[in-house]
């Protein structure tokens, strides 16, 4: 009986949490949609840790290539911020001013970013290239 009764209490409390699994999905596709509302330091992170994982794998990339120079490092900037010019403004579709503007938005998580993307890139070039 008593099992019955946290099994009960176990479906009970998935179903509040929008089915168990689906709850991560749910979340992340929160992020996608337009007509969620999401404050500053929602629409802040999210677009800190694209930066993140954009950095990752382009270093990644540029590393197991083996491509090296400034025009790399610039392509890579121009990537970045341009995934996360084209989130906000027409996947989003925000008011950046309600932001900070532009330059807040384009800013968040830059050198964070830079600074993975270059750690990335050098080891990977190095342990595969040398």
């Amino acid at each position: 009986m008593a099992k019955a009764r946290s099994l009960a209490k176990q479906k009970q409390a998935q179903q509040s949490n929008g089915g168990g699994g689906h709850a991560l999905s749910s979340k992340l596709a929160r992020y996608l949609d337009p007509e969620a509302s999401l404050d500053k330091d929602q629409l802040l992170d999210a677009v800190h840790w694209i930066r993140q994982a954009v950095g990752l794998i382009c270093g990644l990339l540029w590393g197991a290539v083996p491509v090296v120079g400034a025009v790399w490092i610039a392509l890579f900037m121009a990537i970045s911020t341009g995934i996360i010019y084209w989130y906000y403004t027409y996947l989003l579709k925000v008011d950046e001013e309600e932001y900070g503007g532009h330059g807040a938005l384009l800013q968040e998580g830059l050198f964070a970013s830079f600074t993975l993307f270059l750690l990335s890139w050098t080891l990977v070039y190095s342990l595969a290239h040398f």
